[in-house]
């Protein structure tokens, strides 16, 4: 009997998680576990994530120096043939650098460079506890990006395009699972690397609200830079109703530096506003915390501090 040919509409779909399955599986055949010389080793490019606080790199170095590296780093061979891309294991060769030691386990892959950039994303969103927003912003996008060439991508020695990707998820959702975030939320996460980098910066710092940011980044470059210099001078920052009303401001081309300034001031507290630089106080919180989280930290123990100088006044006074 001869067997029916399958329309391609027919073709069975496999479970998203298999989407990058022939990669994956090409890879046991190049795959060598051994050891590379840390000169040989070259950040991957355009890395998102930052290396760890001083405090932990001191700990994983130690800790390098007593049981060397147990879980080998995964590299691929650079295009050019000279040395090796880190995919995964950044801040372990940066300990064993530290530690002295000139060479480090490795795994090596022949890997793509799209499925080379979700490797590194995921393994990191794995592996990291808490992320600073500009850390997700820019993977998210590198990650959404190297989906959505691979869904298109023609099969190798084919002409037929890959059709594994279709599912009832949206891309965004899939890239945000790793992380445990919505699609929605990915979305707004990426649109964050439309804020000029000072801005960015007080993101990560906890000075510009998260929802307030995402609002902000659809002004255009000069009006945000106005909205930092208004930040800075006045110490002072938008509320999600204030960072709406220029987004609206913006799109309906009404912006301008006065406006900008008016809708920011409006609403100024009439009371000193303290601050603090996150670089001064990160060494005192574990890597990844958020500034409102340290803020409600510096909180609670103000209010531990009160009640014991209160029970010791009562105490003194009872005496």
């Amino acid at each position: 009997m001869v067997e029916k040919k399958k329309s391609a509409m027919n073709v069975p779909l496999r479970p998203l998680d298999n989407l990058f399955e022939p990669t994956v599986k090409e890879a046991p055949k190049s795959e060598n576990l051994n050891t590379l010389p840390l000169d040989a080793l070259h950040a991957f490019k355009g890395h998102p994530f930052k290396m760890y606080t001083e405090e932990r790199m001191a700990e994983m170095v130690e800790s390098v120096k007593e049981h060397g590296v147990i879980s080998p780093i995964l590299v691929r061979p650079n295009k050019d043939g000279e040395g090796y891309e880190i995919i995964s294991g950044h801040n372990r060769a940066e300990a064993c650098r530290r530690a002295g030691i000139s060479e480090i386990p490795v795994t090596v892959r022949e890997l793509d460079d799209d499925t080379a950039t979700i490797l590194m994303v995921d393994s990191n969103l794995r592996q990291r506890d808490k992320l600073l927003p500009s850390e997700k912003a820019k993977a998210y996008e590198m990650k959404l990006d190297a989906i959505r060439r691979k869904a298109g991508r023609p099969v190798k020695n084919s002409g037929q395009v890959d059709l594994n990707f279709q599912s009832t998820k949206q891309t965004r959702d899939i890239v945000g699972e790793e992380a445990g975030d919505s699609g929605k939320q990915v979305s707004r996460y990426i649109r964050l690397n439309k804020l000029i980098p000072a801005l960015l910066d007080y993101v990560d710092e906890g000075r510009l609200a998260f929802n307030p940011a995402v609002e902000v980044s659809y002004l255009d470059k000069a009006d945000q830079e106005v909205v930092f210099e208004i930040m800075d001078r006045d110490q002072v920052s938008p509320s999600l109703s204030q960072a709406q009303k220029l987004h609206k401001l913006a799109a309906a081309e009404k912006i301008s530096d006065d406006a900008i300034e008016a809708v920011m001031l409006v609403e100024k507290p009439m009371y000193e506003t303290i601050t603090f630089r996150r670089n001064t106080m990160e060494k005192y919180f574990p890597q990844g915390t958020t500034g409102k989280e340290m803020e409600e930290t510096i909180l609670r123990l103000l209010e531990d501090m009160k009640r014991q100088r209160e029970n010791k006044k009562t105490y003194e006074t009872e005496r």
